[in-house]
């Protein structure tokens, strides 16, 4: 129980962390990298917005994982894990990775139409591929948090 008490502090730390990272990223980084890229390359200043909007939706995405998962964590503080509030936090947790995903999809799908590079392709199918397998292991999880669920559930009914 103490490994799991300091592992939850620990994890709390790091998610303020990230957090705050993100809200670094989101509003001064990738405005500005993408300000700085209109600049320097005048041809592709079309893509500043779309680009910027689309990386803060991402990050905003990654914002509410981060949400959800603190609200999980004081739910296994206080020993409430499995139950009904703990599958509220889980679905939005699918619901963002599935919102991340569908968009990541559309721009898999315009860059390999535009691409006359394999790199860049490449890169979006590896994302792709890495938020598929994270979005089909939340839904697997989500279905054992239920499964669990409804066991504490009847054996509290026996108890």
């Amino acid at each position: 129980m103490t490994t799991e008490r300091w592992a939850v502090a620990a994890l709390r730390v790091f998610l303020v962390l990230l957090f705050g990272i993100l809200l670094v990223f989101q509003f001064m980084s990738v405005p500005g990298q993408f300000a700085h890229m209109a600049e320097e390359s005048p041809g592709s200043a079309h893509l500043r917005w779309p680009l910027t909007v689309l990386f803060g939706f991402w990050i905003l995405c990654v914002q509410v994982v981060v949400v959800a998962t603190w609200k999980l964590l004081t739910l296994v503080r206080e020993d409430r894990i499995f139950s009904d509030a703990a599958l509220v936090w889980v679905d939005a947790i699918v619901a963002a990775v599935g919102a991340a995903w569908a968009v990541l999809l559309g721009v898999s799908v315009l860059v390999g139409l535009g691409a006359d590079d394999p790199g860049p392709v490449l890169v979006v199918v590896l994302a792709t591929t890495g938020v598929t397998v994270l979005g089909l292991l939340m839904v697997v999880m989500r279905a054992l948090l239920r499964r669990a669920t409804a066991l504490r559930t009847d054996m509290e009914a026996v108890i």
